[in-house]
Order: C-alpha cells, then sequence, then structure tokens
C-alpha cells in the first residue's frame, strides 16, 4: 500500500489489538490509525502491558502472545503499517514483537503523542517521554465513578495523561448522570472508515442483527450508594419479545448458555456464533453486510446516566447502510434520527422504528450511510480530536 509522506506529527495509538483480537476491535483501532495517516499524521501502533492476553483458541488469559500477534499483524501489514507497530509484554518471560525493545523506546522519545485509546494502556516513565499524552475514553462514567470514589490508581492513571476525551459526549449537560470531574473531558465518538465499508441490498431474508456478550462479570460499578451494570442480558431481557411483535428476522450473534439458548429461541430469536463471526475482519464485515439492519441494546452503565455514548460496532453498521435501531443513551441530542437511525427507550419505540424501516428500506439505508459520512467519517472525528488537542 502506498502511502504519502506524513507531514504533520509522529502518532503513537495504544490500545488492544493483540490483547483482544477479535474482529471489532481490529476495526476499532484500525479506523484511527487511517484516519490520522489520511490527515498526514505519521501514525504507529503499540501495547506495552502487563496484562496477560485473551487467546480466542483456548477461551482464557495467556502470557504467550504469538497466535495473537500471528492472528492481528497481518491485517496491520495489509493496511501499511507492517513496520509500525509493536507488542511487549511486561511481565516474566514476555516477549517484545514488531519492533524491537531498542526502537520502541526511540518511539517514545520521537512521538509527538500518544492516544490511549480506551485507556487500557498502563502509563510507565518511558511513555512519558511523550510531550502529549491523550486518553480517550470508550467506556464513559466508569472513571468518573472511580474519581468520585477517590480510587487511587484510576486517579494516577488520568493523571498521568494532559488531555481528556470520553465517548460520553452528553457530559456536564444537566440530564446526564457522569459523576463531576476535576478534568477537563471533551466529547467525542468512534471514528470509522468509510473505504472499509460498502453498501448495497441486503440479502433475501436478511434478519436484523447484533453482535454481543450476553452476561459479563465483574466490571459493574457502584456509586453514590447504587450498581451502575456492565452486562447486556439486563437490557436485552425488556425486549425480549420484538421478534414475536413483528414478522422480521432477528438474529443475535451471541454465545449463551442451553437455558438461555432455549428461551431465545422460543421468543422466535434466530442466534449465530459470535466467535466466528468475530474470527477475522472479512467474516465480521460479511455479517454485518449481510444483515438487514441492526436491533441492538446499550449497558445499564451508558443508558441510566444518559452519558450520550454511541457503539463503534453500531457506527460500523451504519457505515454499510444498514439502518440501525438501538437504545438511548442521550445520543439522540448529538446525532441524527428517523432516516436510518433510531433511538428507543420503550417497546413502543422499539416496534415504530421497525415498522418506519420497513415502509421505505431504501431511504432508511441510505440515511443509515449518509449518517456515517456526515458524523462518523474517521477524517473528520480524529481531525476535530486532535484539532482540539492542539495537534
Amino acid at each position: 500500500m502506498t502511502t504519502p509522506p506524513p507531514t504533520r506529527g509522529r502518532i503513537i495509538v495504544f490500545g488492544i489489538l493483540f490483547f483482544y483480537p477479535l474482529a471489532g476491535v481490529t476495526y476499532q483501532f484500525l479506523h484511527y490509525l487511517i484516519g490520522l495517516r489520511k490527515l498526514g499524521y505519521d501514525p504507529w501502533y503499540v501495547e506495552d502491558s502487563g496484562r496477560w492476553v485473551y487467546d480466542p483458541t483456548i477461551n482464557d488469559m495467556s502470557p504467550d502472545a504469538s497466535r495473537n500477534i500471528a492472528k492481528v499483524a497481518p491485517v496491520l501489514e495489509a493496511h501499511g503499517f507492517g513496520d509500525r507497530w509493536a507488542f511487549r509484554g511486561r511481565y516474566p518471560d514476555g516477549q517484545c514483537y514488531g519492533m524491537t525493545e531498542a526502537q520502541l523506546l526511540r518511539l517514545y522519545r520521537e512521538a509527538d503523542a500518544f492516544l490511549n485509546v480506551t485507556g487500557a494502556q498502563e502509563i510507565y516513565d518511558e511513555h512519558r517521554a511523550c510531550p502529549r499524552r491523550i486518553y480517550v475514553e470508550s467506556d464513559p462514567f466508569v472513571m468518573q465513578a472511580r474519581e468520585a470514589n477517590g480510587d487511587a490508581g484510576s486517579i494516577a492513571l488520568l493523571e498521568a495523561h494532559d488531555t481528556h476525551f470520553t465517548f460520553g459526549e452528553n457530559i456536564g449537560a444537566p440530564d446526564c448522570g457522569i459523576p463531576k470531574s476535576r478534568f477537563n473531558w471533551m466529547p467525542t465518538r468512534q471514528p470509522v472508515e468509510m473505504d472499509l465499508w460498502t453498501m448495497g441490498p441486503p440479502p433475501a431474508g436478511a434478519p436484523y442483527t447484533t453482535i454481543t456478550t450476553w452476561h459479563n462479570e465483574g466490571k459493574n460499578v457502584q456509586y453514590g450508594g447504587e450498581t451502575y451494570y456492565w452486562t447486556k442480558d439486563r437490557e436485552f431481557e425488556k425486549f425480549l419479545d420484538v421478534p414475536l411483535r413483528r414478522d422480521v428476522g432477528f438474529e443475535l450473534a451471541v454465545g449463551v448458555d442451553e437455558a438461555t439458548a432455549a428461551r431465545l429461541k422460543a421468543k422466535r430469536w434466530r442466534r449465530a456464533d459470535s466467535v466466528a463471526v468475530s474470527r477475522n475482519i472479512d467474516a465480521y464485515r460479511a455479517y454485518i453486510e449481510g444483515s438487514r439492519g441492526e436491533f441492538t441494546v446499550a449497558r445499564d452503565q451508558y443508558v441510566r446516566p444518559n452519558t450520550g455514548w454511541f457503539s463503534d460496532r453500531t457506527a460500523c453498521y451504519l457505515a454499510a447502510g444498514r439502518p440501525v435501531i438501538t437504545q438511548e443513551t442521550g445520543f439522540s441530542k448529538f446525532l441524527p434520527t428517523g432516516r436510518g437511525l433510531f433511538g428507543f427507550r420503550t417497546m413502543d419505540d422499539v416496534l415504530a422504528a421497525v415498522d418506519a424501516i420497513e415502509s421505505d428500506y431504501a431511504a432508511h439505508a441510505e440515511g443509515a450511510r449518509e449518517v456515517a459520512r456526515d458524523c462518523f467519517a474517521a477524517e473528520k472525528v480524529v481531525g476535530s480530536l486532535m484539532a482540539r488537542a492542539g495537534l
């Protein structure tokens, strides 16, 4: 891939590509890297963490990152980043892949800034050589609640950055329950590289789909005497009857236990294998582009505080020209809804959205693509973030 020479500075993107090598995550970071390059920056991808990686082949954490490297590195190479990445396992017997350790340390000294996307990268002394350290929070509410609760580790991580962005676009508004913070959080959203997604008519009989995890543990947050939940099943339970109420297909790409599978089947939900769908970027893209649209919920941590959060996966559905019906988090204050994108709070909202889309599918498919182009295009989103960061 031939790319123009950079003109604006060397930027490190920290993330979780190798830590969690599923396709949705891969796209999330590709969109940042390609967006930065198109804007004239010189982007590099780095993971330099004390965490073991999640290895999908064993469905467990592992200190051996080699299988994940073998899976993800070719994607970076295919998109022109083959010599611009590094993974270093900062744990006993952890290995360094991509760049050598000497090259990595030199990169830290020579880079103009880093973007800590998802905030997953721990900050070590050598990282502080970067003159600009930017935190990009993809999961609003959690860090602000931890700060409010006096969590020293979270506060120290935030203090190690000079600029802070959040996907909680409603932060600071009177109707937003994100706890007040002493850090200046600026709103942003997930960028999408439009050229990676193509629009065409869905296959006959294609259902509304989503790719998700049914149940999560260990990520709930306590704040103000209440529990704010991370798991998706709590929200899906409220809308399980949707396939019984409208005669169009609905499918979840999700792993569940036998009892839950039986309940979903009784409610006329189809199911796909989420691991198979996410095994590589081609399968992931094909699944989204082979859907009629997306119907999904959001986590309680985004919904109840009215954060304004919006899903990076849902932005991909929009980019593929797939109409979206997604649970309201306050995002409709910032994104156009009613043509290709619908927010809902009640079952009646869902049914009305289905009826609207099915009454003129072509118009809503085009509307979805327009929302992605106008609101999520990587050059616009990343360009705005970098300009506000003074870069």
